[in-house]
């Protein structure tokens, strides 16, 4: 399969690497980029326009932010496509180019797995998380001065590195407004969405959904994976989703006795206490109802730096591959093993 580049150039695809909802992202061989084409022929010329307004602000001042550095944190668009083909104007497949992120990076789940963990990052500790979730909450933060909103952040668009750097693709998902009017993310992800937008699908997300969702993945890197609102409800209701749970506050972080208690899940107490208040007022009623009680990616991105700073961590005596806060006097994840969780390490 051939594409040609809104400049005239015309390449060559090679294997599928992906699929999703919108598109599918295909190698381009003897380039450091990826082709995903869109599969949405009925709002081509609203896709168009976007991927348009997205390449032409890409040298702009300010985007500098964000993407500036290596390695790359956005696979931002760098050219629009199409494919060659014979059919009508209406009926063609359009598409970008973007960066290759698995040039820095592999996708972001096989860090929050911990049976992937062992295999892809075998020297990943608890640092490692705290890097990411203050590398991600970073980039959240430099996207929204930008002026995006992502609207559908998850594992799925995220990338890690070794490091804890942490990339985004699907960036033609982006929210935002240019002269032209508003492009609005109409993706959502179950168990990634803030309760608002669970409750009415067909709202537009905002800054403070893009934090909700933000809270539950550095909960997910700091606790070995767990969704903060995991479990079967403690008072007999029937099980129906994650995103059930979300919208009926069912998280036993904040209500201890609103879900049955999880066998050798990290204990909370793993988590330092500045993270914890955020987490409480991010997850609890105020935070669910109010956007504006939800901690902001900036000071998401403050408060996990300091939790890494000189003497806030300790190494366990028994596995010095275990790290844990300087606040608990033990190893929660030596804990864990014992019973029967895999914790958050190289052992995992």
């Amino acid at each position: 399969m051939r594409v040609i580049t809104d400049e005239g150039r015309t390449l060559e695809l090679g294997g599928r690497l992906d699929e999703g909802g919108e598109g599918v992202v295909y190698d381009v061989p003897g380039t450091e980029l990826v082709a995903k084409l869109l599969i949405q022929p009925a709002v081509t010329a609203n896709v168009a326009g976007k991927l348009a307004s997205l390449i032409q602000r890409r040298p702009s001042p300010r985007m500098a932010r964000l993407l500036a550095g290596q390695p790359r944190r956005v696979a931002w668009p760098v050219a629009a496509v199409r494919v060659v083909s014979r059919r009508p104007a209406s009926e063609q497949v359009h598409g970008y180019l973007m960066p290759d992120m698995r040039r820095w990076y592999r996708p972001l789940n096989y860090l929050l797995r911990p049976g992937l963990r062992a295999d892809e990052f075998p020297d990943a500790r608890w640092d490692t998380s705290l890097a990411a979730g203050a590398s991600l909450a970073g980039l959240v933060a430099d996207v929204h001065t930008a002026g995006y909103v992502i609207g559908d952040l998850k594992p799925e668009n995220l990338w890690a590195d070794e490091n804890g750097n942490i990339g985004i693709s699907d960036v033609d998902s982006f929210q935002f407004t240019d002269a032209r009017g508003m492009f609005p993310c109409r993706a959502q992800t179950p168990d990634y969405a803030a309760p608002e937008c669970i409750i009415s699908p067909d709202a537009l997300p905002d800054s403070a959904a893009d934090d909700f969702v933000l809270a539950v993945l550095i909960y997910q890197l700091l606790m070995d994976g767990l969704h903060p609102f995991h479990g079967i409800p403690a008072d007999g209701t029937r099980y129906v989703s994650i995103d059930d749970n979300i919208v009926h506050g069912r998280a036993r972080l904040v209500r201890p006795d609103s879900v049955r208690a999880i066998p050798g899940a990290p204990p909370f107490s793993a988590l330092p206490r500045r993270l914890r208040r955020l987490f409480e007022c991010c997850f609890g009623e105020a935070g669910r109802a109010g956007r504006k009680e939800r901690p902001a990616a900036t000071v998401w991105s403050g408060a996990l730096a300091a939790e890494r700073a000189p003497g806030r961590l300790r190494t366990c005596h028994i596995d010095p591959r275990h790290l844990y806060t300087a606040e608990r006097p033990w190893c929660p994840w030596c804990d864990a093993l014992h019973t029967g969780r895999q914790p958050a390490g190289p052992d995992a």
